[in-house]
């Protein structure tokens, strides 16, 4: 298991509400081991197996709920 980790920029993000939607939706995704969201920076940091879940996919979860995330 090669654990990474990948710090994204998330924008869109107004509330805790928003942040708690993000890193939940993170931290479900298969191959995560652990997603932290920061709201007041606008930011998500994800540790992941990167042998199971690759980086895009993880963009592409926040991009499902409605947040930007620049490639």
């Amino acid at each position: 298991m090669a654990m990474e980790t990948l710090k994204l920029e998330v924008r869109g993000m107004t509330c805790a509400n928003c942040a708690r939607s993000v890193e939940r939706k993170l931290a479900g995704t298969p191959g995560v081991t652990k997603a932290t969201v920061d709201l007041a920076g606008a930011s998500a940091s994800v540790e992941y197996d990167g042998a199971t879940v690759k980086p895009e996919a993880l963009a592409h979860a926040v991009r499902q709920l409605g947040y930007e995330v620049p490639a």
